[in-house]
């Protein structure tokens, strides 16, 4: 590449980023809004400052809980609830590397592209939840509001930071994008250090179908997406069992990592519906643990 060329390719990625942008916000925004948040949201009863509600007094309630002049109105006692502080930054990585540049079918989307989505989507509803949001490796405090989401959505798309520590937030809680099926060297480190900090977090698998039932048979070239490994088999059938195999331990792997910190884990395919797993990933950071 000359000089020259550089800054032009350069501008080149620049624009069709840019132009990636607003479809994939307006995308998640809309996934956001079609997760039924309930009545209160991620308001639960517990400790700190805002009142959420009133409700009976009950046996065992102590007197100086009463709320008085809301009694006062009725032939009944009422004691306050404090709205639980959901205090905790959240913290969202999605692996950049070039396995999840694949789809198995032009019908479906890129492992990325989904992870992005989803991603993206469960920023935004934090956010309209009053949380603090940032992309893990951004180099960004996590913030609020729609400057943020705004801010996510383009880190998201040129994100290339690698899973690690050097920027997490005491006590943020972490959401963790890969198809993990590269070694999990990095993964396990990452988890450990988190645990090590206190921080809960969720590992958060994106598969195409294809590669749960490896579908193949006869003479098959296998090539990954950077065109670097290569395997020419005769037959693709006789590799399917140890290929299932090995898939199944990785999962294990990747559960009993997640149970061991008191994480979640959980292995999303691209041709299911987004909105269930967008749902499952806020019922998994949504309360405290």
């Amino acid at each position: 590449m000359t000089a020259q060329g550089a800054p032009v390719q350069l501008r080149s990625r620049a624009e069709a980023l840019a132009a990636r942008l607003p479809p994939l916000l307006v995308a998640a925004q809309r996934l956001a809004q079609s997760v039924e948040m309930g009545e209160h949201g991620r308001r639960q009863s517990g400790q700190g400052e805002a009142f959420w509600q009133f409700r009976r007094a009950q046996p065992g309630d102590p007197s100086h809980r009463i709320d008085w002049r809301r009694s006062a109105r009725s032939d009944r006692h009422y004691v306050q609830e404090k709205e639980w502080q959901a205090a905790h930054s959240v913290q969202i990585w999605v692996d950049p590397s070039p396995s999840l540049e694949f789809t198995s079918d032009a019908k479906l989307p890129e492992k990325r592209d989904q992870a992005q989505m989803i991603a993206l989507a469960l920023a935004s509803l934090l956010l309209r939840g009053g949380e603090r949001v940032g992309l893990l490796g951004s180099g960004h405090a996590p913030g609020r509001g729609q400057m943020a989401l705004s801010r996510i959505a383009d880190q998201v798309l040129r994100a290339d930071a690698p899973l690690k520590d050097a920027f997490a937030v005491p006590r943020a809680r972490q959401v963790v994008f890969s198809d993990f099926l590269a070694p999990l060297d990095a993964t396990r480190a990452f988890v450990r250090a988190a645990q090590d900090r206190g921080q809960k977090g969720v590992l958060f698998q994106v598969l195409d179908p294809m590669e749960e039932v490896f579908p193949f048979h006869g003479r098959v070239l296998f090539q990954d997406v950077g065109g670097a490994i290569r395997h020419d088999t005769r037959e693709a059938a006789d590799l399917r069992a140890r290929y299932l195999d090995r898939l199944a331990r990785r999962k294990a792997e990747l559960s009993e990592l997640a149970k061991y910190a008191g994480w979640r884990f959980h292995s999303y395919h691209t041709q299911d519906p987004a909105s269930a797993a967008l749902l499952w990933l806020w019922n998994a950071i949504g309360g405290p643990k």
